[in-house]
């Protein structure tokens, strides 16, 4: 199926409400969705014989940053048997302190397990939370981590558990004490003594 025969499957299935957003002048035309009707969609795109997106390639977040106000989540599909690709995202409102409630977008860990890591991915390094996930909490960060790293305005913090966490340089700059030289030095041509190839 072509994109745009996609589009209108999506919009017959659940009327043309559901795309907030066609735009097909980019490198990859997507679709953008309400974020509120996206698992239902995605489980329609899945289980039915015409489109069977049995592949969840890639999810990302992205944040647009504060001025925006809006952070996106990026869901890429593939159909193995039918060999079509179908982008879809979401927007939801960004939230700018730990006050104002963190955005929330349907997990679709139940139709591509796949879901399960990138979805956690998305939760730890971007703060958007996944609701109905089986198992929300970080991945890659510690859980007393504070922030999200890849946030536009994440600020490093100082101390973790009373570990200096910013690098300073210590080590590029001094080596490891008893080192040899030529490992802390710039290397010079075959300085490990090999023979010189012919």
């Amino acid at each position: 199926m072509s994109f745009e025969e996609l589009r209108d499957f999506i919009a017959q299935q659940f009327g043309a409400e559901v795309i907030l957003e066609t735009k097909t002048d980019s490198l990859q035309p997507y679709l953008v969705l309400q974020p509120e009707r996206l698992s239902e969609v995605c489980l329609e795109l899945h289980d039915h014989e015409l489109t069977y997106f049995d592949f969840l390639s890639c999810i990302t977040g992205l944040d647009n940053g504060p001025e925006a106000g809006s952070m996106e989540v990026i869901y890429n599909l593939y159909s193995i048997p039918h060999d079509h690709h179908l982008m879809l995202k979401v927007q939801v409102p960004r939230n700018t302190s730990k006050e104002q409630p963190m955005p929330v977008v349907p997990t679709v860990s139940h139709i591509w397990r796949t879901a399960d890591w990138h979805e956690r991915e998305v939760f730890d390094m971007m703060g958007i939370y996944f609701k109905d996930h089986p198992d929300m909490r970080r991945i890659l960060c510690a859980a007393d981590w504070e922030g999200h790293p890849l946030r536009k305005d994440y600020k490093l913090q100082d101390y973790y558990h009373g570990i200096k966490v910013p690098f300073d340089q210590h080590n590029e700059l001094n080596g490891f004490k008893g080192e040899p030289q030529e490992l802390i030095s710039i290397p010079t041509p075959f300085s490990d003594k090999r023979e010189k190839p012919e």
